[in-house]
């Protein structure tokens, strides 16, 4: 595979959807609540699709960075290798392309806004320009820097305020510009699988991030208690939805008990599980809308 393409972590992508597309699909059930119709809610949903990308696309990329500056990347033996740990990319060739994808996510960004209030000077949307650049700051700060927060144990938390919380309703306010208590458990609910994914990688790495001085919240918990904390992310999700009325995300249990039966019996091989959850979560995205 092209080098610069691995750097992507394509696979991750879909993950980055789950929240963008159940808020806007709830908003859109709303029907009375969107402003616009139907083209301008297609519109606003395609560039929300469009940012999240570019941010997740960014996060990947400072991570992969973050780590090889800090030497965390250097012996990862249940996975590929990505360009800078394999030597096929450098360091200012990865550095060129985060800033390439800062400029997309403020553009794709800044075109959001305005297609959803029509200005970029209104209160609304000078609040969402400063969502906008906490999200980026997040994006950045991940792995990078002397004081970044995945390496103090803070990175699940992050993922579920930006994949789940603000995900969901930042996208279901941009489209109807109203917000309800639905939104915010719907959003809390999606972004407990998206932790789960942070936290199968850090049981995967467990070992080689104590090595590097890197502590996640996997590697505080120990191996036992981060299966254990795995597991309740996967079934509180499936609560607040069934609890919320959202029955049909019960259609993915079959799948996320072997998902969890697999994690929880084997220590190789983590690494296939990685595309299962995040699959099944936007699948669960679109169950929730049902």
């Amino acid at each position: 595979m092209n080098p610069y393409i691995q750097s992507l972590r394509l696979r991750t992508l879909p993950l980055s959807m789950s929240g963008i597309i159940l808020g806007s699909g709830l908003a859109y059930s709303a029907t009375e609540s969107i402003e616009g119709g139907e083209w301008h809610f297609w519109l606003v949903f395609v560039f929300a699709i469009l940012t999240t990308l570019s941010l997740q696309i960014l996060s990947n990329l400072c991570n992969e960075l973050g780590d090889a500056q800090k030497g965390t990347d250097s012996d990862q033996h249940q996975r590929a290798a990505y360009g800078l740990q394999a030597g096929t990319i450098t360091v200012e060739q990865i550095k060129g392309m985060i800033w390439l994808f800062v400029g997309l996510c403020v553009v794709f960004g800044l075109a959001l806004i305005y297609c959803a209030f029509g200005s970029l000077f209104t209160l609304q949307s000078i609040v969402f320009i400063g969502l906008g650049m906490l999200a980026m700051a997040g994006a950045v700060m991940y792995t990078l820097g002397k004081h970044s927060y995945g390496y103090i144990g803070l990175g699940d938390l992050g993922v579920f305020l930006f994949f789940g919380l603000l995900s969901t309703m930042g996208a279901y306010y941009l489209q109807a510009q109203t917000m309800s208590g639905e939104v915010f458990w719907c959003g809390a609910a999606i972004g407990l699988p998206c932790v789960g994914v942070l936290n199968l990688n850090n049981i995967r790495d467990m070992a080689n991030d104590r090595a590097h001085g890197k502590r996640t919240f996997a590697s505080l918990l120990g191996p036992f208690g981060a299966r254990l904390y795995h597991y309740l992310l996967l079934v509180f999700c499936l609560l607040i939805f069934i609890l919320t009325g959202h029955y049909w995300v019960a259609l993915i249990v079959p799948v996320w008990v072997w998902h969890m039966w697999f994690v929880g019996t084997h220590t190789e091989g983590l690494d296939t599980q990685m595309p299962v959850l995040m699959f099944t979560t936007l699948i669960v995205a679109f169950l929730a809308l049902l």
